[in-house]
């Protein structure tokens, strides 16, 4: 961390998200930031030697604590979630049903995550998350009902849809949270704690997930019961969680939370967030290919070549991995000795080298299968010979992808500290996201080629990198512009 990016961080906490609110600051920098700071009190200097909470209170309002909560909404709703989807066709013998339950919510999310830093500036930051994790109960829930009622497929597709318009508030909220509780020089640290709670969600629902069925040929009512039951739990946890109004920062400069304006003016946010800070539509290819990859690594991969069990022990070490890889990138990002550009070049390399890495590998094993030849081909086994090379491979991929997401929310944070922004940045990231993943879903319900799904894989993430490169280059600096700020 460099003495400049130190020294403003504290002070990049204020913003009011407006346009005009910019341009009024943009003007003080400009003329007359030299005698703000001369004129500022010790109070302005020194916040937290004057708004330190002590005893119990202070436990509850350290924004660590608010994180790990955050974590735990996500999870028992989005981490349940993926431990369901990661099994392949939500550990249903065939993945039409969910494919294109996956479709239909990516298609409804990507709608809803675009206007869903809006709605979150309007309703409050908890009861959007909330709102959203409640679609991740009713989604859990149909898969129950068509393990018990085979013919209802339409069922769980309508509850896709739903689910999509629910995670849209669920993940613009948490992203909004996640990134304007820390300072500056905490945010990998923030996302890293986060990530890694999140994935225990995976990792528990695996984990359930091969205890129940390390004998059988389908997923059985009771993994689908205690699923449901870990996620309505999670829907409460919003209700546990402090007014970001009453959150301070650890060097004591206050969260501001966005003013409750009209709706469209928050609409026409959505409009300034882009047009004073255009260097964010370069992460745009980078979003997209965020979620691109799971059909090929849950349906194309660990669907389509091990039997129930091995896909869920797959599933188990594939959320672990998760958390191992954001806690790495996120030391590497938060490393004080290294000036931020240093960082997010560093972090765009291991990207890189990961990406080639986790394909090329892949490719190997993908060129040897088809859809047709799996037809006549048994499933892979924990016990068989060729199983260790390809779970270390699919461990790899559960690195790459956290590895992926991380890097995405701290290029993102590093680009502003005001929440009503950063509230539309990752509204726009889950948007851009979603459509991604609503495409390549339906690809696969409708029998794409695996290797087809597979190369366009390897291509966009490639040329997500190539995209956030000059994005890097231009934008993220060793210090925060007071311009950032707001």
């Amino acid at each position: 961390m460099v003495a400049s990016e130190k020294r403003y961080a504290p002070s990049g906490t204020e913003g009011t998200g407006s346009e005009s609110g910019s341009v009024h600051h943009y003007h003080q920098h400009e003329h007359g930031h030299d005698h703000e700071h001369s004129v500022r009190s010790d109070h302005d200097l020194h916040p937290e030697q004057t708004h330190r909470r002590r005893g119990i209170k202070g436990v509850y309002y350290n924004p660590v604590v608010q994180v790990w909560l955050l974590g735990f909404v996500c999870f028992m709703c989005p981490g349940l979630f993926n431990a369901l989807n990661g099994l392949g066709g939500g550990g249903q013998l065939h993945t039409d049903t969910s494919a294109n339950a996956n479709s239909a919510l990516y298609a409804t999310f990507a709608v809803a995550a675009f206007f869903a830093g809006s709605i979150n500036n309007v309703l409050g930051s908890r009861l959007t998350l909330l709102l959203g994790s409640v679609g991740y109960a009713l989604y859990i829930a149909s898969y129950l009902v068509i393990n018990i009622h085979p013919n209802v497929d339409g069922f769980v597709i309508a509850m896709g849809s739903i689910l999509g318009v629910c995670a849209g508030l669920l993940w613009t909220a948490q992203g909004s949270l996640m990134l304007a509780y820390p300072t500056e020089s905490q945010k990998g640290k923030f996302i890293a704690i986060f990530w890694s709670v999140f994935n225990l969600g995976g990792v528990v629902g695996a984990s359930v997930s091969l205890a129940e069925n390390f004998h059988s040929k389908v997923l059985s009512n009771g993994t689908y019961i205690v699923f449901l039951t870990l996620t309505v739990i999670g829907v409460l946890i919003p209700l546990l969680m402090a007014d970001p109004n009453k959150m301070r920062r650890s060097d004591g400069s206050k969260v501001t939370s966005p003013r409750h304006p009209s709706w469209k003016s928050e609409f026409w946010g959505l409009w300034v967030a882009l047009r004073t800070d255009r260097y964010i539509i370069l992460l745009f290819p980078m979003f997209f290919a965020s979620n691109w990859f799971y059909t090929w690594q849950f349906n194309d991969f660990n669907g389509a070549l091990f039997n129930i069990r091995t896909r869920s022990l797959n599933n188990l070490v594939y959320w672990l991995s998760q958390i191992i890889g954001s806690v790495s990138i996120g030391f590497l990002l938060d490393q004080r000795a290294l000036s931020r550009r240093l960082r997010a070049f560093s972090g765009w390399c291991v990207l890189l080298v990961m990406v080639f890495l986790v394909h090329i590998w892949s490719y190997f094993y993908q060129k040897g299968y088809t859809r047709e030849s799996l037809e006549t081909t048994p499933k892979i086994d924990i016990f068989d010979s060729e199983y260790p090379a390809r779970v270390m491979l699919y461990i790899c991929c559960g690195l790459l992808d956290s590895m992926w997401q991380t890097c995405a929310y701290w290029f993102m944070g590093a680009m502003s500290n005001d929440p009503a922004k950063l509230a539309h940045f990752t509204g726009f990231y889950k948007s851009i996201q979603s459509a991604g993943a609503a495409g390549i879903w339906r690809a696969d319900a409708v029998g794409i080629p695996f290797m087809s799904i597979f190369i366009s894989t390897w291509v966009l993430l490639v040329a997500g990198l190539i995209f956030a490169l000059p994005m890097i280059h231009m934008r993220v600096k060793d210090y925060t512009d007071m311009d950032d700020l707001r």
